[in-house]
């Protein structure tokens, strides 16, 4: 399943052991990110390793595996679709994910709400509807 990863579900895979990080790492899923967003996860260290209260290592550790895992797109390759992605993105912040989801036509995986809600031209996934589809293909 081809999917555009958000920031808050990298967020979400740092800050506890959980399913996001187990499907992060599962080989059904291929992960796709814009180019700022590890950058965005690098700058953000100090702050996660405060609330996960995990080490400057582990940190670094989960970085190299989800640089290893994602695949990441240029900004150059997504511009094509970035006024569609403005004008169905109820955030500006999503606007480059909904971008790059049209760019190599995936879904997006996030647990936001209102993107899910408020658009309906990406198909939106959360973790759970992912870990769903998943056990229903085994």
């Amino acid at each position: 399943m081809r999917l555009v990863i958000d920031a808050n579900i990298l967020f979400a895979a740092l800050i506890k052991d959980s399913l996001t990080a187990e499907l992060i790492i599962n080989d059904e899923l291929q992960l796709y990110a814009p180019e700022f967003l590890l950058d965005e996860f690098a700058k953000y260290e100090k702050i996660i390793l405060k609330k996960t209260h995990r080490t400057s290592d582990d940190f670094k550790k989960f970085l190299e595996l989800f640089k290893r895992r994602i695949k990441i797109i240029p900004q150059e390759d997504i511009m094509l679709f970035i006024e569609q992605g403005t004008e169905i993105s109820p955030d500006p912040k999503d606007v480059v994910y909904l971008a790059l989801a049209l760019t190599i036509n995936a879904k997006v995986w996030s647990n936001d709400k209102k993107l899910k809600e408020q658009q309906n031209q990406i198909e939106i996934l959360t973790t759970e509807e992912i870990l769903s589809r998943i056990k229903s293909i085994k």
